[in-house]
């Protein structure tokens, strides 16, 4: 079996090199014979790209770059069509998650028991350290999104917007990504739930970021996902499936 790690990037100079190489580290389980990282540059202008070229030598790796900066979802949009592996995961830049997990996110799918598995910072609290004030507001909102979520898509998750999300190439190959920027996070999770997919969870550890740190997400990215919940959890249900 074969695993892709799709990392979005974008100005991330100080951290996409230590991602890349803890990822290259990281054990994936027995069943694993190849990896491959495929790295989608969102036009970042940081030095990103430097840090990134620094990486070229590095075995199985894939590298494209976008000719503007358009969102996380058309990172991964681009990042998956390019995934030559049996299993697809979501990795993260900015090391809020360690790549170490890995092996417990893929382990469900290696194993034959899940179609996808979602990565969750909430499972296992002890494990997560955010930082800064404004983190609570996030897992606040977070939960508040998560649960809307699971109402439209029968799902019992409790972290729907984590980074980490592994799928069986076949069946990410079967969703259309519609959205751009964050919204793509309640869009799979409802497009994975109309599939009617073996979704499970798995306990991962988180350190999260400050704004003054780099953090991207805002306030109009939750309003959003509330419509991207509705959007393909109520009125488009299915749709974007195949």
């Amino acid at each position: 079996m074969k695993v892709s790690v799709v990392i979005p990037v974008y100005n991330e100079h100080a951290t996409i090199g230590e991602v890349v190489r803890r990822v290259a580290a990281a054990p994936m389980g027995e069943g694993v014979t190849g990896r491959e990282v495929v790295i989608v540059d969102d036009c970042s202008t940081d030095g990103t790209l430097d840090a990134i070229d620094a990486l070229s030598d590095a075995a199985g790796l894939v590298v494209i770059r976008q000719d503007r900066n358009r969102g996380k979802g058309a990172a991964l949009r681009a990042g998956f069509a390019q995934a030559t592996g049996d299993v697809v995961v979501v990795q993260d830049a900015d090391l809020e998650y360690d790549p170490a997990d890995l092996y417990a996110v893929l382990a469900p799918i290696i194993a034959g028991r899940a179609d996808v598995v979602y990565g969750s910072r909430f499972a296992d609290r002890s494990r997560s350290a955010p930082r800064g004030r404004g983190n609570r507001a996030h897992r606040l909102a977070n939960r508040l999104l998560t649960a809307l979520s699971n109402l439209t898509t029968g799902l019992r998750l409790t972290d729907m917007e984590t980074c980490y999300k592994a799928a069986r190439r076949d069946v990410l190959s079967r969703i259309t990504i519609e959205e751009d920027r964050f919204g793509v996070e309640p869009e799979i999770t409802a497009k994975f739930a109309a599939l009617n997919c073996r979704v499970q969870e798995v306990a991962i550890g988180y350190v999260g970021r400050t704004y003054a740190e780099g953090k991207k997400i805002t306030w109009r990215d939750g309003v959003r996902a509330v419509w991207c919940i509705v959007k393909y959890g109520v009125l488009r249900r299915g749709h974007g499936t195949r």
